[in-house]
């Protein structure tokens, strides 16, 4: 297969892990592409249901989905772009179905003067007062999260997800090498995925 010669070192890293994957079925090169991904992913699907527990499956469901269908990668396009392409679809279409069934749920039916029957609590297309207060208020608790990892890798985090800073721009932001800043941050977010997990409060 032809390599796009316009594709990053990145890319080309992971091009070279998803051949070894196809062509050996080597495990690590699966374990290397999910490490690579697996908290930018997760990120980005809670960005997009405000839902840790919808984000970490929604995370497993898009390599699943990318893995079955490896060998339909080709590279014209980077690794990554292609998996989140499928995860953001895979996320859309998890946010219809929930939207279709609290929809179905959430319809009952009165009897007006006549007896006949009349639907109501049907939802409006926007958040109403309460709604839109849920949702800052999660919002305002994966902040909170944050808020208890240690200054250095909270700042990382900040950085990383809520300021969306490349490595380099970290690296350049808090003076750090840029090893350094990969290495603490795989840490800041190993830490978090424990907080997320542990944490009694549910967002």
């Amino acid at each position: 297969m032809e390599i796009n010669l316009k594709l990053t070192e990145k890319a080309l890293r992971d091009y070279n892990l998803v051949q070894l994957a196809l062509e050996k079925g080597d495990q690590k090169a699966y374990a290397d592409l999910m490490n690579n991904y697996r908290d930018s992913l997760f990120f980005m699907m809670l960005k997009m249901t405000n839902d840790a527990t919808d984000a970490d499956d929604l995370t497993i469901e898009a390599f699943g989905k990318a893995f079955k269908s490896l060998n339909q990668y080709t590279p014209d396009y980077a690794f990554s772009t292609w998996l989140f392409k499928i995860a953001t679809n895979n996320c859309i279409d998890f946010i219809r179905k929930k939207k279709k069934m609290t929809f179905s749920m959430n319809i009952g039916f009165d009897k007006n003067e006549d007896g006949t029957e009349i639907a109501h609590n049907i939802p409006s297309e926007t958040l109403d007062p309460e709604e839109k207060f849920i949702e800052n208020q999660k919002i305002k608790l994966m902040r909170d999260i944050v808020e208890r990892l240690k200054p250095h890798y909270r700042d990382l985090i900040k950085l990383r997800y809520f300021e969306e800073y490349s490595y380099e721009e970290i690296s350049e932001a808090l003076d750090l090498p840029l090893g350094t800043v990969k290495a603490q941050l795989f840490r800041a977010r190993e830490f978090l995925f424990n907080i997320l997990k542990n944490s009694e409060d549910k967002i």
